[in-house]
């Protein structure tokens, strides 16, 4: 008789196990499948060990410039299997304490990998065989991997993906990066600060190409005086790879073709949706390029379906995917009559991005040129770091934090910031766009000094021709 509950959640990371743990709090009775670990990609291969690798690179980066702050540092240097088995230790911690949360929140889980196999039943195919479980509702929380091009397939030797990359055996002498998205940056910022020397090929004209074209021209200006080599409207055509190292074909900006040679390559262009082979076509889902088509609280068209998290269209975040958990959760627990929860459809304009990279990004909103295109007559502040005394006590003045307004309103349309630590301030412009609020509020808001968060401030006035320190 298979195992009966009111919600199954496929899928145990960020989105899936918030998923599972607010449908508990509901006191709805709640199962978790998850082939491989618990905490999913992201915490355990992804966000949270990617992390960890980039304090231990910041932390070796001060240290070399310890003479900076009037301080001494001799023969310094890395071990990158101590570095490496740090990440991991963080991320089996993590793994460890949502085990802990499972059993909390009275959680079932079973390991396996999990297939729709009709209306409300999933089988599980796993150590213990198949079981077939059913449920009122059932969350597809089953996120995405890393794209792979034809001709760079990984081989965890000398093409890597992220997750080869978080565990090297040793240090590339020669770094090549494809694709300058977030991950891509990230690793990169990483290698670089490792002592690695790093070339990063990016199609687009410029880098992080969702980001304020200001915000991409600072970044690339910042990692070239770091010493990473930037190339822009370039692709790579070809990879051969041996014992030796990899040749890589690029054709660069004026359209001529070169070889090139590295060490390593990572690929970093973009994802996959992990929707293939787990029943979603015999049940009927729909499916835009592998992405699950849902609406504002995660359903999919299929009475007791539900999808959340990198299986469903953009962006693609850690973030994104818990916030989505809760609200599927929160509209199964309505469904199935709690009248006490309220769910609130998903506002994808206010989920802010973040690249850990050196220096850190971070953004919310429009950007100034999407700003424009929506019709928007704008009014725009920017606010460099120089002018802020905790930054230059920091010895981190190079930065600025962006805004973007309405004109006509005030209403906030985007911030974007690059620099130190601008991935702890952006929630502030998040909160402050999901409570609408205008400029005239912004203003009145006092900040604490000495902070680098007085940027923020300053970047509203600048809008405004009110700055106060430029």
């Amino acid at each position: 008789m298979a195992d009966t509950y009111d919600v199954i959640v496929l899928g145990s990371g960020p989105g899936g196990y918030v998923a599972a743990i607010r449908a508990a709090q509901l006191g709805l009775k709640t199962a978790i499948v998850e082939r491989e670990l618990l905490g999913g990609i992201c915490l355990n291969w992804g966000c949270i060990p990617t992390k960890a690798l980039l304090r231990s690179a910041e932390v070796y980066h001060q240290m070399k410039h310890a003479k900076a702050y009037g301080l001494t540092a001799e023969n310094i240097s890395a071990d990158i299997a101590a570095v490496v088995a740090r990440s991991r230790g963080v991320a089996k911690q993590l793994n460890q304490g949502i085990t802990h949360l499972m059993k909390k929140n009275k959680i079932a889980v079973h390991m396996g990998t999990g297939k729709l196999i009709g209306t409300g039943k999933l089988e599980v195919s796993g150590d213990k065989g198949k079981e077939i479980l059913s449920a009122k509702h059932i969350i597809v929380a089953t996120g995405a991997r890393a794209r792979e091009l034809p001709f760079a397939k990984a081989d965890g030797k000398r093409i890597w993906t992220y997750r080869h990359a978080m565990t090297p055996a040793e240090l590339p002498s020669k770094l090549l990066v494809m694709g300058s998205g977030a991950i891509g940056i990230e690793f990169a910022s990483f290698y670089n600060d490792m002592g690695v020397e790093v070339t990063v090929v990016e199609m687009m004209d410029r880098i992080v190409p969702v980001e304020d074209k200001d915000v991409s021209a600072f970044l690339e200006k910042a990692l070239t005086k770091q010493g990473m080599k930037i190339l822009t409207g370039a692709g790579v055509e070809a990879i051969t790879a041996d014992a030796k190292g990899v040749t890589a074909k690029i054709k660069g900006k004026d359209g001529k073709v070169a070889d090139h040679q590295f060490s390593h390559v990572i690929s970093a262009v973009g994802i996959v949706p992990n929707t293939e082979e787990i029943g979603l076509e015999a049940v009927g889902a729909k499916l835009d390029r592998g992405f699950i088509q849902i609406d504002g609280y995660g359903r999919t068209g299929v009475s007791g379906l539900w999808a959340i998290g990198d299986c469903t269209p953009g962006p693609w975040l850690a973030h994104k995917a818990s916030h989505e958990g809760v609200t599927a959760a929160e509209a199964i627990a309505k469904e199935l009559g709690n009248k006490d929860v309220h769910p609130h459809a998903l506002d994808r304009a206010n989920i802010p991005g973040c690249t850990y990279c050196h220096p850190q990004i971070a953004s919310v909103g429009l950007t100034e040129a999407k700003a424009k295109e929506a019709g928007h007559d704008v009014k725009v502040g920017t606010f460099p770091f120089i002018g802020n005394g905790k930054a230059i006590a920091l010895g981190e003045p190079e930065g600025f934090v962006k805004t973007v307004f309405d004109g006509k309103t005030g209403e906030l349309l985007g911030a974007h910031m690059i620099g130190a630590e601008v991935t702890e301030m952006i929630q502030g412009f998040v909160v402050g766009r999901t409570l609408e609020t205008t400029e005239a509020e912004l203003m009145q808001t006092v900040f604490p000094h000495p902070t680098i968060s007085e940027s923020m401030h300053e970047a509203v006035l600048a809008a405004y021709g009110r700055a106060l320190h430029i």
